[in-house]
């Protein structure tokens, strides 16, 4: 199903959401670090091609991109990128209590209420956009 075709109004709202949080404050490499992760563990093979390419094009290196997936473990990253990480980890896996304290401590530690914010959004519409790309079984182009 091409859902743009078939809800061409709900699509371009969701696009219009898009582009309101790139304006935002929220760093692009944060915004495209927190696009992938989720991707990654909703298993959204669109997405996660996606935003590789588009991190890759807001400065982010391949190794850094590679060590995502264990960013724990990795020295690769700052430590507003692992607050980001843990709050996008926890909005996508919800569980049972959501967003800890601590983890929401860790937020507005290393950002400021617009880039919290935009942290919110962004994880909130990634996703979305992962539950419309895996059950519609949204591939990437294949080079």
């Amino acid at each position: 199903m091409k859902l743009a075709k078939v809800a061409p109004e709900l699509y371009q709202a969701w696009f219009a959401a898009e582009g309101a949080i790139r304006r935002g404050p929220l760093d692009p490499v944060v915004r495209e670090l927190v696009k992938i992760r989720a991707s990654q563990i909703n298993g959204c093979v669109y997405c996660i091609d996606l935003h590789t390419t588009d991190a890759r094009l807001a400065g982010e290196t391949e190794k850094r991109i590679f060590q995502l997936d264990a960013w724990r473990e990795s020295a690769l990253y700052t430590d507003a990128e692992r607050a980001a990480l843990a709050y996008a980890e926890a909005v996508t896996k919800l569980g049972d209590h959501g967003v800890s304290d601590e983890v929401w401590a860790g937020v507005e530690q290393h950002f400021d209420e617009g880039a919290a914010a935009g942290l919110v959004a962004v994880t909130a519409m990634i996703n979305l956009w992962n539950r419309i790309g895996v059950p519609l079984r949204m591939q990437p182009d294949v080079d």
